[in-house]
């Protein structure tokens, strides 16, 4: 016999579900579904995730909301829900930011129904980045570090350029038409030609429309930065910075050719 103080130990409002079920024979079917089904209903969210289409995204969403609320997965169903809602209201910047929390509560959730239920256990569910190399993310920084940094985060997904200052910025916007930068993070203190020549150059030539641009810059740059923003940039990447806010600024800035 199956025990349901696995399911309750992990925070699955079993009781609520018997309302809705009468006996734990129909819930168990109905959890062996739901496992049958998620990494489909998972590939769909990440495809439409990445291809910025919200109201597809919202739709999925909200039938994961309505099967976790049915099996009593309550925090699943509030993060679903959250996530139906951002994607109708066209929030692809939250949908962004809080993906990797939903796919991590789907895996626990997983991992608890799998161990109820006695089954093989299931693969975890990663994050899996749909991989966009005829796309490339162009950093302009003359920060070996900042350098490899991007290059460890995005390198599995989008070619990542490197120019070590502004003319090398200009040079890969004028010699190479061909490749589509998908984003540029754009230093503003460099030696030779700087992050604010590079601005002024794209601006006079049209080319925020092709390229959208962020900007690095330290915490105590605060005039630079309200001088950056009479340019039409996309977000600010302060240093010091981590993987998560990386992640961030480039998906925003990423995103912002699509809305």
């Amino acid at each position: 016999m199956k025990d349901v103080n696995i399911l309750k130990s992990n925070g699955i409002d079993v009781d609520a579900s018997m309302q809705i079920f009468g006996d734990m024979s129909l819930y168990d079917e109905t959890a062996q579904d739901f496992l049958d089904a998620i990494e489909d209903r998972l590939a769909k969210l990440a495809q439409y995730k990445e291809a910025g289409d919200m109201p597809n995204y919202a739709i999925e969403a909200h039938a994961l909301k309505s099967d976790s609320k049915y099996l009593g997965f309550t925090q699943l169903a509030q993060m679903a829900l959250d996530h139906e809602l951002k994607g109708k209201a066209n929030d692809i910047n939250f949908v962004y930011a809080n993906y990797d929390n939903l796919i991590n509560e789907i895996n626990r959730i997983v991992k608890v129904v799998t161990e109820y239920l006695g089954v093989p256990t299931a693969p975890v569910i990663k994050t899996v980045p749909v991989t966009k190399k005829d796309q490339a993310i162009l950093v302009v920084d003359d920060s070996n570090i900042i350098q490899n940094y991007v290059k460890k985060i995005f390198s599995d997904t989008y070619d990542v350029m490197i120019a070590t200052d502004g003319k090398q910025a200009i040079d890969a916007l004028t010699l190479h038409p061909e490749i589509k930068i998908a984003c540029m993070l754009l230093d503003l203190n460099m030696p030779n030609v700087n992050g604010f020549q590079v601005l002024d150059y794209m601006n006079k030539n049209s080319l925020f429309i092709r390229v959208p641009v962020s900007i690095i810059t330290g915490e105590d740059s605060k005039d630079n930065v309200t001088k950056a923003f009479q340019y039409p940039i996309i977000d600010v990447l302060s240093k010091p910075f981590n993987e998560a806010s990386v992640k961030r600024v480039v998906e925003r800035t990423i995103m912002a050719n699509k809305m």
